[in-house]
């Protein structure tokens, strides 16, 4: 499985609670702040992008990011989410 930084910035509050769902669907996920998601699949970038796009228009903006070897974060959501970062980034 490969670890994907996706950012989103969606105005609408009805699309973007709907690519939170989405987000979620992935299995394996961890919400880095309000607009960054961090979540392990078996696909592409590319993949990811275009699936998440079906939930989106065309004012909204969406970044899918394979991760590298080095993060380094401030705050993340609750322990359980720092326990994930630190296990898959």
């Amino acid at each position: 499985m490969t670890t994907y930084i996706v950012t989103f910035d969606v105005k609408d509050k009805t699309r973007l609670s709907k690519l939170k769902g989405v987000l979620k669907d992935y299995k394996f996920f961890c919400p880095i702040h309000e607009n960054a998601w961090a979540i392990r699949v078996e696909k592409k970038s590319s993949e990811i992008r275009d699936e998440l796009m079906k939930h989106t228009t065309a004012e909204d903006r969406l970044f899918v990011i394979r991760t590298g070897t080095e993060a380094a974060w401030k705050n993340s959501y609750g322990e359980k989410n720092d326990e994930w970062l630190k296990k898959y980034l």
